[in-house]
């Protein structure tokens, strides 16, 4: 951490983001992670970044995360980074989004 301008507050919205995980827990997503969470929030709901947003706010955005976002996030990045950190072949991504075609 420390890339993105909100990570200093990360220490400060841990209770909230340990609220949602287990929440997310409780609806049975059970994979759900403060730190996997933590950057759902930096890459999607905070991409733009606004220097005047308060502490609250950041708050009210991590309580508000529906768990099929998180999840559909997760899917894609699983996804785009298989075993040993290597990016998927287009041959790979197209199947992956029409599984019917036969592999050559």
């Amino acid at each position: 951490m420390g890339e993105h301008p909100y990570d200093v507050y990360y220490n400060k919205l841990l209770p909230a983001l340990i609220s949602k995980v287990e929440e997310f827990r409780l609806l049975n997503y059970e994979t759900a992670e403060t730190k996997t969470l933590w950057r759902y929030l930096l890459n999607k709901k905070w991409k733009k970044i606004d220097e005047e947003r308060p502490l609250s706010r950041l708050v009210g955005d991590i309580l508000s995360v529906k768990p099929g976002e998180y999840m559909n996030y997760m899917q894609i990045a699983a996804f785009k980074t298989p075993e040993w950190g290597e990016p998927l072949s287009d041959q790979d991504m197209a199947f992956l989004f029409d599984p019917r075609k036969d592999r050559e």
